[in-house]
Protein backbone atom coordinates (compact mmCIF):
# COMPACT_ATOMS: atom_id res chain seq x y z
CA UNK A 1 0.00 0.00 0.00
CA UNK A 2 2.71 2.39 0.54
CA UNK A 3 3.85 1.92 -3.13
CA UNK A 4 0.52 3.13 -3.95
CA UNK A 5 0.41 6.04 -2.30
CA UNK A 6 3.93 7.38 -3.41
CA UNK A 7 2.37 7.05 -7.29
CA UNK A 8 4.15 3.65 -8.20
CA UNK A 9 1.91 0.73 -10.26
CA UNK A 10 1.57 -2.82 -9.25
CA UNK A 11 2.90 -5.28 -11.85
CA UNK A 12 -0.57 -5.73 -13.46
CA UNK A 13 -1.10 -2.15 -13.67
CA UNK A 14 2.09 -2.05 -15.65
CA UNK A 15 1.23 -4.70 -18.14
CA UNK A 16 -2.07 -2.88 -18.67
CA UNK A 17 -0.66 0.26 -19.30
CA UNK A 18 2.27 -1.57 -21.74
CA UNK A 19 -0.38 -3.64 -23.57
CA UNK A 20 -2.86 -0.09 -24.41
CA UNK A 21 0.75 1.65 -25.28
CA UNK A 22 1.10 -0.81 -27.81
CA UNK A 23 -1.82 -1.48 -28.78
CA UNK A 24 -2.40 2.66 -29.18
CA UNK A 25 1.14 2.60 -31.33
CA UNK A 26 -0.02 -0.42 -33.91
CA UNK A 27 -2.99 1.66 -34.68
CA UNK A 28 -1.47 4.73 -35.31
CA UNK A 29 0.93 2.82 -38.01
CA UNK A 30 -1.75 0.87 -39.22
CA UNK A 31 -3.63 3.91 -39.89
CA UNK A 32 -0.37 5.57 -41.43
CA UNK A 33 0.14 2.51 -43.68
CA UNK A 34 -3.74 2.39 -44.84
CA UNK A 35 -3.44 6.30 -45.61
CA UNK A 36 -0.44 6.27 -48.16
CA UNK A 37 -1.59 6.01 -51.97
CA UNK A 38 0.85 2.67 -52.39
CA UNK A 39 -1.54 0.52 -50.50
CA UNK A 40 -4.71 1.18 -52.54
CA UNK A 41 -2.40 0.27 -55.84
CA UNK A 42 -1.37 -3.03 -53.47
CA UNK A 43 -4.88 -3.88 -52.56
CA UNK A 44 -5.74 -3.48 -56.58
CA UNK A 45 -2.81 -5.47 -57.71
CA UNK A 46 -4.01 -8.15 -54.65
CA UNK A 47 -7.61 -8.09 -56.36
CA UNK A 48 -6.13 -8.39 -59.77
CA UNK A 49 -4.41 -11.30 -58.82
CA UNK A 50 -7.13 -12.89 -57.11
CA UNK A 51 -8.91 -12.71 -59.81
CA UNK A 52 -6.74 -13.93 -62.58
CA UNK A 53 -5.66 -16.86 -60.11
CA UNK A 54 -9.34 -17.73 -60.03
CA UNK A 55 -10.02 -17.77 -63.75
CA UNK A 56 -7.20 -20.05 -64.14
CA UNK A 57 -7.99 -22.33 -61.59
CA UNK A 58 -11.80 -22.66 -62.94
CA UNK A 59 -9.99 -23.04 -66.69
CA UNK A 60 -7.76 -25.99 -64.96
CA UNK A 61 -10.90 -27.68 -63.24
CA UNK A 62 -12.51 -27.23 -67.19
CA UNK A 63 -9.31 -28.67 -68.32
CA UNK A 64 -9.23 -31.38 -66.27
CA UNK A 65 -13.06 -32.36 -66.93
CA UNK A 66 -12.30 -32.34 -70.74
CA UNK A 67 -9.73 -34.85 -70.45
CA UNK A 68 -11.87 -37.24 -68.47
CA UNK A 69 -14.12 -36.95 -70.95
CA UNK A 70 -17.21 -35.11 -68.28
CA UNK A 71 -19.63 -32.48 -69.15
CA UNK A 72 -17.69 -29.17 -67.47
CA UNK A 73 -19.52 -26.01 -66.98
CA UNK A 74 -18.76 -24.52 -70.38
CA UNK A 75 -19.74 -27.82 -72.16
CA UNK A 76 -23.20 -27.81 -69.90
CA UNK A 77 -23.39 -23.95 -71.01
CA UNK A 78 -23.25 -24.76 -74.69
CA UNK A 79 -25.68 -27.38 -74.45
CA UNK A 80 -28.17 -25.22 -72.53
CA UNK A 81 -27.76 -22.43 -75.55
CA UNK A 82 -28.20 -25.18 -78.34
CA UNK A 83 -31.78 -26.53 -76.10
CA UNK A 84 -33.07 -23.23 -76.13
CA UNK A 85 -32.60 -22.16 -79.57
CA UNK A 86 -33.72 -25.79 -80.19
CA UNK A 87 -36.98 -24.69 -78.31
CA UNK A 88 -37.46 -21.37 -79.67
CA UNK A 89 -37.64 -23.05 -83.22
CA UNK A 90 -39.88 -25.96 -81.88
CA UNK A 91 -42.47 -23.05 -80.81
CA UNK A 92 -42.52 -21.56 -83.63
CA UNK A 93 -43.35 -24.28 -86.07
CA UNK A 94 -45.67 -25.34 -83.63
CA UNK A 95 -47.55 -21.54 -83.66
CA UNK A 96 -47.17 -22.47 -87.58
CA UNK A 97 -49.26 -25.55 -87.56
CA UNK A 98 -51.77 -23.73 -84.93
CA UNK A 99 -51.96 -21.25 -87.65
CA UNK A 100 -52.86 -23.96 -90.67
CA UNK A 101 -55.26 -25.68 -88.52
CA UNK A 102 -57.27 -22.69 -87.56
CA UNK A 103 -57.19 -21.69 -91.90
CA UNK A 104 -58.01 -25.39 -92.26
CA UNK A 105 -60.80 -25.28 -90.23
CA UNK A 106 -62.34 -21.65 -91.56
CA UNK A 107 -61.92 -23.16 -94.81
CA UNK A 108 -64.28 -26.84 -93.99
CA UNK A 109 -66.29 -24.24 -92.31
CA UNK A 110 -66.83 -21.67 -95.22
CA UNK A 111 -67.00 -24.44 -97.79
CA UNK A 112 -69.57 -26.13 -95.79
CA UNK A 113 -71.83 -23.28 -95.73
CA UNK A 114 -71.90 -22.46 -99.17
CA UNK A 115 -72.98 -26.12 -100.28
Amino acid sequence: MADRRNGAQSPEEQVRALYEEAESNTAKAFEALVNKPSFGRLLALSAENTAALTRMSFDAVDLLWRNLRLAGRADIVRLSKQLHRTEDKLERVLQEVESMRDELTRDRDTAGSSS
